[in-house]
């Protein structure tokens, strides 16, 4: 006979704010009334130690990462939402189909649990969306000022459904370049929300999860050769790590690369190049130069995809190098930066 769900206590949102220390029953409370209200299956629901997995036939993808974003909230998403997505991409552009993630809150004392029930509420949407489960988590309390309000570590567990092998080493002069969409709107909203610039305009991140699009190109086979998700330090970083670890020359097109008009505005008001702020719903792909124009309408049949395009060929030389040939006509050299830009934009 089954065991009756035990009832769930009831915060009160408007009242309840955490405290440092705290433990047993109002940790315990917490967990019942708003992690597993918001996050409740059955991997997660006996929370236990571990969440024990069902078998699973195939090679496996994992990842972890740490989510430090200031503010907690922007245009178009949150910490939450950003937890999962940044997750599901680094997965999916492995190749690996997303299936499990854990979650862990790090949460500063005074903190209201209004905050908190928003955040993870937003995140079981994310999941709910991506198709994964949030399989087990963790949660922290430190003093005051310790965490401006609330970090977020997550790891992902995934499947690949495949024999395809990503990888650098499997580039190639005459390869090409693909690039899912809109350049730098993740960095830029999240700059301007935070209100120090005095800046203006309708930027909204672009964290969204692309597993979809991932798969569609590695349904292409062996053709696809590498995927990325350019998140710190953007297009520019991801592909200078590509041409270090691949031994060849990688040369885009400044007019072939898409930047959204308020995204471009600001990126020059503050004197930042778009090709290293980061995004958090993007995907960039090498694939082979027989195949770019399928790679190119499988991305665009998705609405993810809309203004995916080709910016971008793999040459032989100078090994380890990223060109930019630009509107004017000239070539530069687009190499990694020293230093972050734009801190604490995930």
């Amino acid at each position: 006979m089954a065991e009756p769900r035990r009832r769930r206590p009831v915060l009160r949102d408007e009242l309840v704010t955490l405290a440092h220390g705290a433990g047993g029953k109002a940790t315990r409370d917490l967990v019942d009334a708003l992690f597993l209200a918001e996050l409740d299956n059955e991997l997660l629901a006996p929370l236990g130690d571990s969440a024990v997995a069902p078998p699973v036939g195939g090679r496996l993808a994992l990842t972890t990462d740490s989510y430090v974003v200031r503010p907690l909230s922007f245009p178009g998403g949150d910490i939450g939402e950003l937890a999962v997505n940044g997750t599901v991409n680094d997965l999916a552009v492995a190749g690996a189909r997303p299936l499990w993630l854990t979650v862990g809150f790090v949460l500063e004392e005074g903190l209201r649990v209004t905050t908190l029930r928003e955040i993870v509420s937003s995140l079981a949407r994310a999941a709910r969306r991506a198709g994964v489960v949030v399989a087990a988590g963790d949660t922290k309390v430190v003093e005051r000022g310790k965490a401006d309000g609330l970090y977020v570590t997550s790891a992902g567990v995934g499947i690949l459904d495949h024999d395809v092998e990503l990888g650098p080493g499997r580039v190639v002069p005459g390869d090409r370049v693909l690039l899912s969409g809109t350049l730098a709107d993740h960095g830029m909203a999240v700059m301007i929300a935070r209100g120090d610039l005095k800046l203006e305009g309708d930027v909204e991140s672009d964290t969204a999860p692309v597993h979809e699009l991932a798969a569609s190109l590695v349904g292409l086979g062996d053709a696809v050769r590498w995927m990325r998700d350019p998140t710190r330090g953007g297009l520019a970083t991801a592909l200078n790590e590509l041409a270090a670890q691949a031994g060849v020359a990688v040369r885009i097109r400044e007019q072939a690369l898409p930047v959204a008009p308020a995204v471009a505005a600001a990126c020059e008001i503050l004197g930042i190049d778009p090709l290293y702020v980061a995004n958090e719903g993007k995907l960039v792909a090498v694939v082979a130069e027989e195949a770019a124009g399928d790679a190119l309408a499988l991305l665009r049949a998705s609405p993810l995809g809309e203004r995916a395009a080709e910016i971008g060929v793999v040459e032989d030389e100078p090994a380890g190098m990223v060109l930019l040939d630009t509107a004017l006509g000239g070539s530069r050299i687009v190499d990694l930066l020293v230093g972050d830009p734009l801190p604490r934009i995930c």
